[in-house]
């Protein structure tokens, strides 16, 4: 009995330390309006407010976090999963406030989708958070928080698949978050 108990609590234990991402951007399952098309604010007709995220109970010896939002549903419209945010984040942080994209300087951005043919902006414009706007149902967005072993580097600008290299082998933890947007 007492062994089955030390098994029990120490589950408890990991369960209740588990790194969590959590948004007050998310009402019922889906991320509120002002966060994309149906918002107000625009950057050359690109959703410009970014949404707030908080994480807790990042792993021991965390030196920074890598945040990345896609839009899987947009395959069968575009082609590709669609790139809404990817940023990289310092270690002392565990939120993100709303539209730090646009006003936290201490966070490099990478290039969303919006730098495609599709969104046609240009790489300094697509270098921030880019809110929903799905043109043909409403579409489920996937938001990971990477915690990381190490600062990357990596320039304003970078892409996502310069991210996933550099996080090889210095991933301690991820967390997943999802939400839904109106068409």
């Amino acid at each position: 009995m007492k062994k089955w108990m030390v098994i029990f609590m120490s589950t408890v234990s990991l369960l209740a330390s588990a790194f969590t991402l959590t948004s007050e951007g998310l009402e019922k399952g889906y991320f509120k309006d002002k966060y994309g098309k149906h918002g107000k604010e625009f950057v050359n007709g690109m959703p410009s407010l970014s949404i707030p995220f908080e994480w807790k109970d990042a792993p021991k010896g965390t030196k920074s976090f890598a945040l990345v939002m896609e839009d899987y549903d947009a395959i069968p419209v575009v082609g590709f999963s669609w790139i809404h945010w990817v940023t990289l984040v310092p270690g002392t942080y565990n939120s993100l406030a709303e539209n730090a994209s646009q006003t936290d300087k201490k966070l490099v951005q990478g290039v969303n989708s919006w730098l495609s043919p599709l969104g046609n902006l240009d790489k300094g414009t697509a270098s921030h958070f880019g809110g929903p706007a799905p043109p043909d149902a409403d579409h489920t967005y996937t938001v990971r928080v990477y915690a990381l072993s190490k600062e990357l580097n990596l320039k304003e600008g970078f892409y996502l698949n310069e991210l996933y290299k550099q996080m090889e082998g210095n991933v301690l933890g991820e967390t997943t978050l999802k939400g839904s947007y109106k068409k």
